[in-house]
Formats: structure tokens, C-alpha cells, sequence
């Protein structure tokens, strides 16, 4: 038993296998409309593809980024850190010169 397919429900979805669409035999010889072949339908499966093919590009590149953007991040609160730890230091050594001055000074 072979069930043929139709148009919301065909048997195949594979245009190459899908019979070509022909115009209908009640219709004049030379009319306007033309046979419509599977052309179009393997053009745009071949730009899925492709399409799919770029989607793990697109997500490393965005990956990349993403990485990129905390590792900038990261330097700035790293330099930050370095500068409060350095601000401290010129604290801790100005508070013992103004200590070394007073005690040069009360003597």
C-alpha cells in the first residue's frame, strides 16, 4: 500500500525525492504559467545549511567576547586593588616620617 503525500502533510520532505510540481492538464498549452520545479526548495535548504553550519561560529565568537569583556574587568579591579594597596603603603610610610619628625623634633 503506498500513500501519496499532499501538500500539508507529503510523504517525503526532501524536495529531490518530491515529485515535480507540473501544471494541470486541463490547463491551455501555452498559458502563462510555467512548470515549477525544486529549484528554489534546494537553494534555500542549502542556505539553512550553511546557516547552520555559522551558528557555532556566531556562539564562539560570542563566547570570545564574553570572555574578552570579563577579562577586562578582571584587570581593572585587579589595578584597583594594586592602587588601594599601594595608596596604603604611602599612608603607613607617611605616618612614620611625620612620627620620625616628631621625635627629631622633641629632642
Amino acid at each position: 500500500m503506498t500513500a501519496t503525500g499532499t501538500i500539508d502533510r507529503p510523504l517525503t520532505h526532501d524536495p529531490q525525492k518530491q515529485a515535480p510540481m507540473t501544471s494541470s492538464t486541463n490547463e491551455p498549452l501555452g498559458s502563462a504559467t510555467t512548470d515549477v520545479t525544486t529549484l528554489g526548495a534546494n537553494a534555500s535548504r542549502q542556505n539553512r545549511t550553511l546557516e547552520m553550519q555559522l551558528i557555532p561560529e556566531a556562539l564562539a565568537r560570542a563566547h570570545m567576547h564574553e570572555r574578552l569583556r570579563q577579562a577586562d574587568e578582571q584587570r581593572v579591579g585587579t589595578r584597583l586593588i594594586a592602587a588601594r594597596r599601594m595608596q596604603r603603603r604611602a599612608e603607613r610610610a607617611s605616618l612614620r616620617a611625620r612620627r620620625a619628625l616628631a621625635m627629631a623634633v622633641m629632642q
